[in-house]
Formats: C-alpha cells, sequence, structure tokens
C-alpha cells in the first residue's frame, strides 16, 4: 500500500447560537491547528468541517467511510456542540476515531478574561458533552488530552495515527500461502472466514507447484541484478554462490506471485518444497526487509501480523518481524530467552551487518544447503505479539520485552537470533503467556508499542491481553476467567 496517501480528518464542533463571528474564528483556529499538527505528525491532518448540524456530521462522516485516503477521524469540540446531533453520523462511522480534548490556548489570560473569551472557548465542557455521546453509543475510540503544542500530546497521537494505518491496511490484507499449514500443529490454525468478516483479511492458497513454474521463469540476467544487491547489502560468507543464486531465483518467484496478486503476506512451510531444492530462507529475509510479512509452518496469522506491524512502524516499515522462541537460558538471576527460527528473520533488528552463509537444514527435503543471513539482534526495548484464535472470538496477546546483545557468541548457531528479557521476570512471563495460550510463533517489535496494539485491538474490536511489569499469574488468570463472561455477551 502507499502509505504516502494516506491522511487523517480534522472534524470540530460548534452550533449556530455564538454568530457567525465565533464560527469564522474557530475554522480559522481548526485550519491552523491543522496545518502546524501536519508538520510534526507522521501523517497529514486535514481540516474538513466545523460541525454545526446532524447533517453536516452525518455528510463528513459518510464522506470518510467511502474516501480510502481517510485513515481516520480526529474531532475536536472547540465551543459547546450538542451531542444529539452526532448520534446519525457516529452511528454510521466504520473509520478510526479519535476525540481529541484540548484547546486552542495553553493558559487563561488572567486579563483579558472576559464572557466574551469564554463563549469562544468553551472545549472544557464542550469535549465533556463530546465525549457523553461516545461512551452512550459505546464508540470504540481513543480519548487523548492535552495541549495540542505539547509533543508528548502530539506523539500520543502521532501512535494512534499509526495503530489505524495498521487498521487500513489490515482491511486490505492478501495473504498468499505456499502450500497448507504443518502437519497436526494447531496454533496456525483459524477461522478464515471470521478473520476476513473481522480484520479484513483474505488468506488463500497458492500450489508451491505455481511457485516452481515461476520460478523456472526468472532469467539468468534478473539473479545476477538481485545478487549485486545482496553483495551491496550484506556480507557474503560462503563460496556456494549457486545456492546463494537459487534463493535469488525464489525471492524473485515469490515476489512477482505476491505483487501480481496484491498480496503483503504470505506462509510456507518445510512440508512442503515440492519441485524446490531449498527452503527459502535468505528469499524470505529480504522480502521481509522490503515489508512483506512471513510465517512459517503456514503460520498466516502471524503473516499478515508481520505486515501490519511493519507498516505500523517508523516510515511505513519498521523494525517488526517474524519471531519464535526456541530456547530458555535459565541461570538465577540471568534468565533471559533465545528467539530465532530456522531461517527466517528478518534483518531489520540486525545489530550489524548480516552474513549470507550455506549450511545444512536438517529438517524438510532441501537437496541443497539453503543459504541464509545469520547475525545478532540489536538491543531495545520491545514487544512480542501473538494472534490466537479462541472460537467465536480472536484474542491479540502482546508481552513487554527488553531485547539484549546475546551473553554468548554461539558459534556454532547458524541463524539469526535476538535475546531478551521478558516482563515481568521469564518464568512469570512465560507461565502468563501459556496461561493466555499464546502461540510459539510471534511478531516481535521494536517499533510499536503495546499500547498501539491496544489501539489497534480496539479499532477492530478484538480482545487484548497485555503481560507487563506488573503482571501475575492471579491477575491474568482473573483478567481471562472476566474476558471469557464479557466476550460471551457480545
Amino acid at each position: 500500500m502507499d502509505m504516502r496517501a494516506k491522511e487523517f480528518w480534522f472534524v470540530v464542533g460548534s452550533q449556530f447560537l455564538y454568530g457567525p463571528e465565533v464560527l469564522e474564528t474557530v475554522a480559522g483556529r481548526a485550519q491552523e491547528m491543522a496545518e502546524k499538527l501536519s508538520k510534526v505528525l507522521p501523517y497529514p491532518l486535514v481540516y474538513k468541517v466545523t460541525a454545526k448540524t446532524n447533517k453536516e456530521i452525518a455528510d463528513v462522516v459518510r464522506e470518510a467511510n467511502y474516501d480510502d485516503n481517510c485513515a481516520g477521524i480526529i474531532t475536536w469540540c472547540h465551543t459547546f456542540s450538542p451531542s444529539k446531533m452526532w448520534i446519525n453520523g457516529f452511528v454510521d462511522l466504520q473509520k478510526p476515531y479519535c476525540h481529541f480534548a484540548t484547546q486552542y490556548n495553553r493558559e487563561i489570560p488572567n486579563e483579558e478574561i472576559d464572557m466574551d473569551f469564554m463563549n469562544l472557548n468553551q472545549a472544557a465542557h464542550g469535549d465533556r458533552e463530546h465525549g457523553f455521546i461516545g461512551a452512550r453509543l459505546r464508540l470504540p475510540r481513543k480519548i487523548i488530552a492535552g495541549y495540542w503544542q505539547d509533543e508528548k500530546v502530539q506523539k500520543r497521537i502521532g501512535d494512534w495515527m499509526k495503530a489505524a494505518i495498521g487498521v487500513a491496511v489490515s482491511k486490505s490484507m492478501k495473504v498468499m500461502r505456499f502450500g497448507d499449514n504443518m502437519r497436526e500443529v494447531a496454533v496456525t490454525e483459524g477461522d478464515k472466514v471470521e478473520v476476513q468478516a473481522k480484520l479484513g483479511w483474505q488468506v488463500n492458497t497458492w500450489a508451491v507447484g505455481d511457485l516452481v513454474r515461476e520460478m523456472n521463469a526468472v532469467s539468468e540476467a534478473e539473479i545476477d541484478a538481485l545478487m549485486e544487491t545482496y553483495k551491496a547489502q550484506y556480507d557474503v560468507a560462503t563460496d556456494k554462490l549457486d545456492h546463494i543464486r537459487y534463493q535469488a531465483r525464489e525471492e524473485i518467484a515469490m515476489k512477482r506471485m505476491l505483487d501480481r496478486e496484491g498480496c503483503m503476506a504470505f506462509s510456507n512451510t518445510f512440508q512442503d518444497l515440492y519441485g524446490m531444492e531449498q527452503l527459502p530462507g535468505l528469499a524470505s529475509q529480504h522480502l521481509m526487509s522490503q515489508g512483506y510479512g512471513y510465517g512459517g509452518e503456514g503460520d498466516w496469522k502471524v503473516s499478515a501480523m508481520t505486515a501490519i506491524m511493519k507498516a505500523m512502524g517508523e516510515g511505513g516499515n519498521g523494525c517488526s518481524l517474524f519471531m519464535e522462541d526456541y530456547t530458555y537460558h535459565l541461570v538465577e538471576g540471568q534468565e533471559y530467552s533465545l528467539g530465532a527460527h530456522m531461517l527466517e528473520v528478518c534483518p531489520c533488528c540486525a545489530a550489524g551487518k548480516p552474513r549470507i552463509e550455506t549450511h545444512h537444514l536438517g529438517i524438510g527435503m532441501n537437496e541443497k544447503d539453503p543459504a541464509r543471513l545469520v547475525f545478532e539482534g540489536k538491543e531495545g526495548d520491545a514487544i512480542v505479539v501473538s494472534l490466537i484464535d479462541m472460537g467465536g472470538r480472536l484474542r491479540l496477546i502482546c508481552q513487554d520485552i527488553h531485547c539484549v546483545k546475546p551473553i554468548m557468541p554461539m558459534p556454532n548457531l547458524p541463524v539469526a537470533r535476538v535475546m531478551w528479557q521478558a516482563e515481568p521476570d521469564l518464568t512469570t512471563g512465560v507461565e502468563c503467556w501459556i496461561t493466555a495460550g499464546g502461540a510459539h510463533h510471534t511478531v516481535l517489535s521494536y517499533d510499536v508499542t503495546a499500547e498501539q496494539m491496544k489501539d489497534w485491538c480496539t479499532m477492530l474490536g478484538i480482545e487484548f491481553v497485555h503481560i507487563g511489569k506488573d503482571t501475575t499469574v492471579e491477575s491474568l488468570e482473573k483478567e481471562l476467567f472476566y474476558n471469557d463472561i464479557a466476550w460471551k455477551l457480545k
């Protein structure tokens, strides 16, 4: 998707009671605020209307619903806007919605304040009237309060915008599955009909034979060009160049098929390599670095979530990646989780320049040792996320982690890896994750926050579970119990 075309609409509430001069002032200030905020927010904020009637509000909502470039609506009531006039519009609203409770002036002007000032600057109670109807209608919404020129407020709006972009990407998501799921694996399954109805994802299968046919059509010149890209971006640490060229052939073919079908994510499985000499390793990693989502063992849910969270990150392709918990370091006081996968970890998280290596892969029918990128992940705060199908509803589990430089070099481990400390601690975190039903595949993100994922879930109407520094097994068990009751009533 072209993220550069996305924008958010600024709708300001008022009424005719205050006369034309006040309304002109409101409109002028709204335009000024939108222009100044657009210079610091990740996406443009476009002032649309100072809404004074039921029809104006309903019209702008309908326009937003059918405008593909509009990713969400931000409202603010500069003056008092009677909330009954918002009902028809809000009932029809299909785009993410943020209620911005702010005011034009930062301070109360002690010497100048009079009744004219009070009549014009009524956000303190205008936004409360506006907020009531949101609560009454049970609208999924984000409420952000604070002065519009404060950096921390602007950052919160920007973070919400990125979550709304994740919704736009979700609604257009198409996943290409090369083959089916790994046999007998439970968590990679799910209700594709429900997911399309709820999240917008179109998840379909293409035969591995279709991919092999596409691979056979790739020219040597195309492979030569991609090899130059590999050499520029990575250190080549193998003399088996024919193995790397085979990965290039796989990448070119997969990208053609993805782009032709409008797919932003893909999955495959080592159990279905019919006609292929290598499981795509380097090929999948380099595609992910370009913003595509990936899921191993046919895991289409994590594939789509990887693409969505990449789009939610900085510049529309942030540092989010397919990940799997592999093994633990359980020395008391030094508890760490080591994440990796057989081949497919995106190099966006690399602490240094990745190396292209070839090694035997003792799983799957690989005729040649697959080429892959090997590197250590960078340090920093992050989250891991898992979307699971609970039967009747979707649950998104999010855990806070802190990625560290691996505490040992692991010279004989020929895969990309990330090491982290989990919140609230490793063993409690593991117990909470398993209690909630979290999958072994996750999306690890340095760019997207737990709050943004909560916003994303709110916008799409799915359950959100957060494991953080204060979480206990007991508190989580109670939360899940109450969630079960609440979601059954919906």
